[in-house]
């Protein structure tokens, strides 16, 4: 039996991608942003803190699959 499939969407193509970010991001892109050594910008959109927080993720090791 196979489900349907739920491919990650781009955060460019969201339809709400330029809304401002959630609090949710905004709290673990602080996080990442310290653990990184990094400045977190201000007034990013949903796209934006999503992508940012894929790449902190890959810098600080954090996110990855074990």
């Amino acid at each position: 039996m196979t489900g349907p499939q739920n491919p990650e969407k781009d955060p460019q193509e969201w339809t709400t991608g330029e809304e401002p970010m959630t609090g949710p991001q905004l709290s673990y892109l602080q996080t990442l942003a310290r653990e990184a050594g990094e400045e977190l910008p201000e007034d990013l959109t949903k796209a934006q803190a999503s992508q940012l927080i894929d790449r902190l993720q890959e810098k600080t090791g954090r996110g990855a699959d074990t």
